[in-house]
């Protein structure tokens, strides 16, 4: 339960930083660099969101036996 939370903090506070970056970067007018900090930024997320995800599908796997 507690691991649960840290991941929402986690992927929260990815996203309050890449939108500092993004800001930051688009007021300096490097508008291509900012999206591309937004776009590795979502790429972070995805790849935890992915590994979580797994490890759903294992302990679905588990509670329903199909192993």
């Amino acid at each position: 339960m507690l691991g649960d939370a840290y991941i929402l903090f986690q992927i929260a506070g990815i996203g309050i930083v890449i939108a500092m970056i993004h800001t930051v970067l688009k007021q300096m007018g490097k508008e291509d660099i900012a999206q591309w900090a937004t776009l590795v930024g979502f790429i972070i997320v995805l790849f935890i969101v992915m590994d979580n995800l797994s490890d759903l599908f294992q302990q679905i796997k588990s509670v329903f036996l199909f192993q």
